[in-house]
C-alpha cells in the first residue's frame, strides 16, 4: 500500500529536472514497481530518455513558467519530487534560477495543485547563512533557501534529502540516513532507492536528512528516521 492506503497502481509522481542523472534512476525505479511517473524537461529531445525508463515526459521550462502553468502539470498528482539542479559548469545565476527559484516555483506550484507529498533533492551542507564567493558557495546558499522556503510551507508534508558526494559507482543498497552524518560520498544510484523509499514513507515528512553510503539497508534507514 501507498499513501493514503492507496495501491501501487494509483500513485502518480512528477519529478522536476527529469532528465537529471539521480531522476532517470528513480523513474526507472518507480515505474518498474508499477507508478506512473512523469518527468519535467526542458528539451523536447530528451524526451525519449524518459520513455526508455518508462516516464512520461513534459515539456516545460522551469524558468520561465509560471506556478499556474506548474501546477497544471501538478494536479491529480500524489507526489512532487524536485531533482533540477542548474549542473556542473553553470554560472552564479544559474544557480539562483534553477536551484533556487525553480525550487521555490515547483514548490509554491504544489500547494496550488493541492500536492501535499513534497521530496526536495537537496545538497550537504545547503545553508542560506553559507558564507563565500565561489560558485560552489552560491550554489550552498541557493540549494538553503530553497529548502528554508519549502520547509516553511505548512500546506506540503516535506522531506529535504542532502545527499554527500555524488558518485556514478553501483549502489549496493546500503547507506547512512541521519539528521546529521558528517560528510562522506554516495552512488546516484542509492540515492535514487531512497528517494523511492521515502516516497513511500510519509512519517518522514518534516525531515531534512543526510545520506551517505554506510552499512544499513535503504528500507531500514528509512524507518529508522521516520520511527517504525
Amino acid at each position: 500500500m501507498r499513501l493514503d492506503g492507496r495501491t501501487v497502481e494509483d500513485m502518480r509522481i512528477v519529478i522536476a529536472g527529469g532528465h537529471g542523472q539521480i531522476a532517470l534512476r528513480l523513474e526507472r525505479l518507480l515505474a518498474a514497481r508499477g507508478d506512473e511517473v512523469a518527468g519535467i524537461i526542458r528539451r523536447a529531445e530528451q524526451g525519449d530518455d524518459l520513455r526508455d525508463v518508462g516516464a512520461e515526459p513534459v515539456l516545460l521550462d522551469l524558468e520561465s513558467a509560471s506556478v499556474e502553468e506548474v501546477a497544471a502539470h501538478l494536479r491529480g498528482a500524489d507526489a512532487a519530487v524536485f531533482a533540477a539542479g542548474a549542473g556542473p559548469g553553470s554560472g552564479a545565476a544559474r544557480k539562483d534560477t534553477v536551484d533556487k527559484a525553480a525550487a521555490v516555483l515547483f514548490a509554491d506550484a504544489a500547494v496550488l495543485a493541492g500536492v501535499r507529498r513534497f521530496v526536495i533533492v537537496s545538497s550537504m551542507g545547503a545553508d542560506p547563512r553559507h558564507e563565500g564567493d565561489e560558485i560552489f558557495d552560491v550554489y550552498l546558499r541557493a540549494k538553503g533557501e530553497a529548502d528554508a522556503h519549502v520547509s516553511g510551507l505548512d500546506a506540503l508534508d516535506w522531506t529535504v534529502l542532502r545527499p554527500g558526494a555524488l558518485t556514478d559507482d553501483a549502489g549496493n543498497g546500503l547507506v547512512r540516513l541521519e539528521a546529521h552524518t558528517g560528510r562522506g560520498s554516495i552512488p546516484r544510484d542509492d540515492v535514487a532507492a531512497v528517494l523511492a523509499e521515502l516516497l513511500d514513507t510519509p512519517a518522514t515528512a518534516g525531515l531534512t536528512l543526510e545520506l551517505i553510503s554506510g552499512s544499513t539497508p535503504v528500507s531500514v534507514a528509512v524507518k529508522s528516521v521516520a520511527g517504525n
